[in-house]
């Protein structure tokens, strides 16, 4: 890597397709500048450098901004190769994974959102859908290690964020993960545990259950 690189990360803490693009910075070893997003008063340089759709996170590189976490991370992995690669090698792992990780984006995360952030029959219905997901990646997972197989991978660091999530979840969604679903569990204490790059880049659980709480009220969902 150049001495004269720049990386910047404009994110905001609780944002998991940030954690995404953390983790995945950690694994390579990169040296960023880390900046935290007011996303209610976006700074000049977040609209500027995404005007698209302004939102984080955005990694700016030498003053080139690379937008979407997964594009991010795809883009991380193909400019600093002096660290074990984050993609399987052979082409078919390698779309099986942009899949998964494209399923994670779109339905995980944002089922799991909005089973935090709703009430009644929407609520009850988000979470039958959240359940029926993740028997879907659970299946994936089998009885590997981690996705890839024994090493964790790109599949693994597009999921394992949700782990920040945990104790919200089970607090509104009245869903207990480690009861329903020992093995995805299993492998999210076996991210922590083996990875520094996801120990030190997700948030504490009761932290994010603090925030999510505080949006609910926002919403008007709870009272102090």
């Amino acid at each position: 890597m150049a001495k004269q690189e720049e990386v910047i990360l404009l994110d905001f803490w609780a944002g998991m397709y940030g954690m995404k693009v953390r983790i995945a910075l950690a694994e390579k070893g990169v040296s960023y500048e880390y900046r935290e997003e007011d996303l209610r008063n976006k700074s000049q340089l977040l609209l500027e450098m995404n005007p698209v759709h302004k939102k984080v996170p955005v990694l700016i590189h030498n003053g080139k901004p690379i937008c979407e976490s997964s594009t991010i991370v795809e883009y991380i992995d193909e400019v600093w190769k002096d660290k074990a690669p984050l993609f399987p090698s052979d082409t078919y792992g390698k779309a099986r994974a942009r899949f998964w990780s494209d399923f994670i984006d779109k339905k995980i995360f944002l089922i799991g959102r909005n089973m935090c952030m709703t009430i009644g029959e929407e609520q009850e219905a988000s979470r039958k859908e959240f359940i029926d997901c993740l028997k879907l990646i659970d299946g994936e997972l089998g009885e590997k290690p981690y996705f890839g197989g024994d090493s964790f991978g790109y599949l693994d660091l597009s999921l394992i964020p949700f782990y920040s999530r945990f104790h919200a979840y089970k607090t509104y969604g009245e869903f207990n993960i480690e009861q329903e679903f020992p093995k995805l569990f299993a492998w999210a204490k076996r991210c922590l545990q083996n990875k520094e790059s996801v120990s030190n880049s997700l948030p504490d659980q009761l932290k994010v259950h603090g925030f999510v709480q505080q949006m609910r009220r926002i919403l008007g969902l709870d009272h102090e």
